[in-house]
């Protein structure tokens, strides 16, 4: 598809000292500084087009930051987007990834869904030092450190009584990574997580501190 680039940004992207991505960011970007980037024109959208079309135009290590909430689920191509995204944000640039976690009940209402995520989703594609159990790096030309995983739990409007039960779930839960692999293990269809967060950072750099 045509990508219309609403402010000229490839174009002046050499110019852009801190340049961060927020992918699929909809109609309501989470970023506010960041250059928003989906395939409908929303208002708050900067650079309308196919996210893979889009970041092929962008430089190498030319990105400091990318988030991304609720689009990965949608991804046809995890592994090629996550190549592109290893290639254009720099040496200790960031990239934070919000999906719905697989044992959310809501996930399966939406026919546009194509990947369900877990603790260990971006272990396979990563240096994974955080989490306990260790899985196969099937591909080490995607250069990230994942650094942090967290469990979020929500309940929606008008059900504030379970929405407080349920942060309460997220404290426990994430308190070490213990908790997390226990609950996923063997309660996560006891009680249902609403979503996970990812937190990755360029290889070459020390995980944050948290």
């Amino acid at each position: 598809m045509e990508i219309v680039d609403k402010k000229d940004i490839l174009n002046r992207i050499k110019e852009i000292g801190d340049l961060t991505l927020e992918l699929g960011c909809g109609s309501y970007k989470r970023n506010k500084d960041a250059i928003g980037i989906d395939v409908i024109d929303y208002e708050c959208v900067d650079i309308v087009g196919d996210a893979y079309d889009v970041l092929r135009k962008v430089p190498s290590n030319s990105v400091s930051a990318v988030y991304s909430y609720h689009f990965f689920e949608h991804v046809e191509d995890i592994g090629a987007l996550m190549k592109e995204l290893a290639r254009i944000i720099k040496e200790d640039g960031s990239l934070m990834v919000v999906t719905p976690h697989f044992s959310n009940p809501y996930y399966y209402s939406d026919l546009t869904h194509k990947n369900l995520f877990g603790l260990y989703s971006f272990s396979y594609s990563s240096n994974d030092s955080f989490l306990s159990r260790k899985v196969p790096n099937y591909d080490k030309s995607i250069n990230f450190d994942l650094c942090k995983v967290e469990l979020i739990f929500k309940s929606p409007r008008p059900f504030y009584f379970r929405w407080g039960l349920k942060k309460l779930f997220q404290i426990i839960f994430n308190l070490n990574r213990y908790m997390l692999e226990f609950y996923e293990e063997n309660l996560c269809y006891i009680f249902p997580c609403y979503e996970i967060k990812y937190e990755m950072i360029k290889k070459g750099s020390k995980p944050h501190s948290h």
